[in-house]
């Protein structure tokens, strides 16, 4: 039998988005380095935007809020019709769409640019104040403000642009790539325990919903908002086919735990006193969870191919990312000071350091 050569390059290109996605973001939710000794610390913009970590109490419940938001958007379909909740939620996507572009736009524009000529670029000051008081205060580097009406753009051409460009894969894709680089740079898990109660949890979940009921698929189907990747099924990049499509809890949720990985192997770099960029140190931890995460993947997508329907990924996706962690702390005798270890915020995690070293 002929393989369909067609089919096999849309998973590769989804497959390189999605690790794609996964590997920018745990990047994004990497502390600022600290300034060397003697190096003056900046103001504003260069501080570490300090965000809520998710906790084990957040993770149990997470499955439960999870299920009561997508049946309640399974009959707000099934009932009342598709169009005002498409209506009203791309609304939302389009303002939460400008962000997130403009966010990834900003930290790639950084990126290539290095901190070092990052901070020559002049930085403008925005405050808002009532009286003597400051209400909200922000600087910004020029080439962020450079960047804003560009950001506008993706979401401007769904909202309102053609048919044609609402359908747009591309357009979807470069919206759900910043979605994802976006939480994966703000939402945290303070824990690999934390980060196994979430997997574990969402793993039932997703066969639930997937096996024991259509929920999952018709609502996936039906919402008309960029909360997935699309592909074409042609290595001609033609649409005639369709998409193969994968939507961005199969990406972020994972991801969380990806990330976690990348920050404990930065935690380590920084704990043992060495010095360097932020992508310079031993990544074990990370490698390893996106490994699997990229096997568990491959392995969804061959076992949907093959039986030619939809498939829970997270059925796949979470055993994979947990066992990673497990085989990957057992083989390096780490597990019980990896299982301790908490992913703290950093004022919280400076306070600590510093008790550590005097105690020391």
């Amino acid at each position: 039998m002929s393989q369909d050569w067609h089919l096999l390059s849309s998973y590769a290109g989804l497959l390189f988005l999605a690790t794609g996605a996964i590997y920018c973001g745990s990047f994004g939710s990497l502390p600022n380095p600290k300034p060397a000794p003697g190096e003056a610390q900046e103001d504003e913009d260069e501080e570490e935007e300090v965000s809520e970590r998710m906790s084990s109490e957040d993770a149990w419940l997470f499955p439960v809020i999870g299920s009561v938001t997508l049946f309640g958007l399974y009959l707000v379909v099934k009932y009342l019709g598709p169009e005002w909740i498409n209506y009203l939620l791309g609304w939302y996507f389009s303002l939460a769409g400008v962000a997130s572009v403009w966010k990834t736009a900003t930290s790639f524009a950084r990126f290539v640019v290095g901190e070092t000529q990052w901070k020559k670029f002049d930085k403008n000051s925005l405050a808002i104040k009532k009286g003597g008081i400051a209400l909200f205060t922000t600087s910004l580097r020029t080439p962020a403000v450079a960047l804003m009406p560009f950001a506008t753009i993706p979401s401007l051409l769904y909202s309102f642009g053609s048919t044609t460009a609402r359908k747009s894969a591309l357009l979807t894709d470069v919206l759900a790539m910043s979605f994802c680089h976006s939480s994966l740079s703000l939402l945290k898990i303070d824990s690999f325990k934390t980060g196994c109660i979430l997997l574990s949890g969402l793993f039932f979940y997703d066969i639930w919903w997937v096996f024991g009921t259509e929920v999952m698929v018709k609502v996936a189907t039906t919402l008309d908002v960029p909360i997935k990747l699309l592909w074409p099924k042609s290595y001609l990049f033609s649409t005639a086919r369709g998409f193969t499509m994968l939507g961005l809890g199969d990406i972020v949720i994972p991801g969380t735990f990806v990330s976690l990985g990348l920050r404990y192997d930065y935690f380590r770099h920084q704990a043992a006193g060495s010095t360097g960029s932020s992508g310079s140190f031993p990544k074990p931890y990370f490698k390893a969870s996106l490994v699997a995460y990229t096997l568990g993947l491959v392995t969804t997508m061959v076992v949907m191919h093959s039986f030619g329907k939809a498939q829970p990924a997270l059925l796949y996706l979470s055993p994979a990312c947990i066992l990673s962690f497990f085989a990957t702390a057992l083989l390096r005798g780490e597990l019980s000071e990896a299982w301790a270890w908490s992913d703290e915020p950093p004022a919280a995690g400076a306070d600590a350091d510093k008790a550590k070293n005097k105690s020391e």
